[in-house]
């Protein structure tokens, strides 16, 4: 379900620690009931930006909005965090922990051990609810953690890295789960380092690089910014048949098939007849860049150069993933 009238917007979002650039007019939103993806490498900007969108940071420009009105406090209580630094308390036993977490974001007592409940019988912690967190195992924490998000019925959901570590069965409830969520209307970010999933579940993908959006859109758009690529498989071509072809280089080689990039102006029919000079074709089509394609084809082999603060600067300043 996707209301076009409401979008967590973040609009020109800049932050530097002394000269280092952290994020330089940053411009995205995420509309509600849909799923996006925040990619980009370790120290790219994703969790400055989350940490700005939830007040932790002060960008020192630009603005964040929510239906268009600037986050404030009460808005953000509104939204559900899980943050890559897992921050639940160990040994707090899990009801009364997303109780709790739930009547900081304003809930009634009720309300919240209601919602509390519910979402332990969601995750299969029901029968854990007056266990320690500490002694669930890593994807049951896990889980927890995206219930101390969820606790609160938000109206936004910014999770950092939720799938790090986890088994294939976890895996498939955090992914379901958020895919409900935003089917329900709720505007879902997340980072992942995890590019297949983010290609296969995300409605829209945004890529950041050295502080910068650098794409954004669903993945066909971003397939179709990319460079054009042909699977051939001539299983009778002596070997290096294809090197020297005009127009195109040879990306990979997979047993008798090879995939070309084709330049400006290549002719993908003389290809076609310089492959069956060698005998059969077996295969000749159009290669679907995966999004781990996309991601390297954007951000290039370059360093990432974004600001870390020092020991010296403050303590708001945090570490970004």
């Amino acid at each position: 379900m996707n209301d076009g009238a409401r979008a967590l917007e973040i609009d020109g979002v800049s932050k530097r620690y002394g000269d280092l650039v952290a994020l330089e007019n940053l411009a995205f939103e995420v509309r509600a009931g849909e799923l996006f993806g925040f990619v980009g490498r370790n120290g790219a900007g994703k969790t400055t930006t989350m940490r700005i969108v939830l007040g932790v940071l002060r960008a020192d420009a630009g603005e964040v909005r929510w239906g268009g009105v600037p986050l404030d406090f009460a808005t953000r209580r509104r939204i559900g965090y899980m943050p890559e630094e897992r921050g639940l308390y160990p040994r707090m036993r899990l009801l009364e922990q997303l109780s709790y977490l739930g009547e900081l974001h304003g809930l009634a007592g009720a309300d919240a051990r209601r919602a509390a409940t519910g979402w332990l019988e969601r995750f299969g912690l029901a029968d854990r609810r007056d266990a320690e967190l500490q002694a669930l195992s890593h994807g049951n924490q896990q889980r927890m953690q995206l219930a101390a998000a969820l606790v609160c019925t938000p109206e936004v959901l910014v999770l950092d890295e939720p799938f790090a570590g986890l088994d294939p069965v976890a895996l498939d409830v955090m992914t379901g789960v958020l895919r409900e969520r935003a089917e329900a209307g709720v505007a879902v970010v997340f980072s992942s380092h995890e590019l297949d999933l983010v290609e296969r579940i995300c409605d829209r993908v945004g890529i950041i690089d050295h502080g910068r959006l650098v794409a954004c859109g669903t993945v066909n758009e971003l397939r179709r910014g990319g460079p054009e690529r042909l699977w051939v498989d001539a299983p009778n071509a002596p070997p290096g048949w294809s090197e020297g072809l005009p127009g195109a280089a040879v990306v990979h080689v997979e047993g008798t098939r090879v995939l070309l990039e084709l330049g400006d102006g290549a002719d993908d029919q003389a290809i076609l007849r310089s492959a069956l000079e060698t005998g059969p074709v077996q295969e000749f089509r159009r290669a679907q860049a995966s999004l781990v394609e996309v991601f390297r084809d954007v951000v290039g082999d370059s360093q990432s150069g974004e600001a870390q603060p020092s020991e010296t600067q403050p303590s708001e300043a945090g570490g970004d993933a």
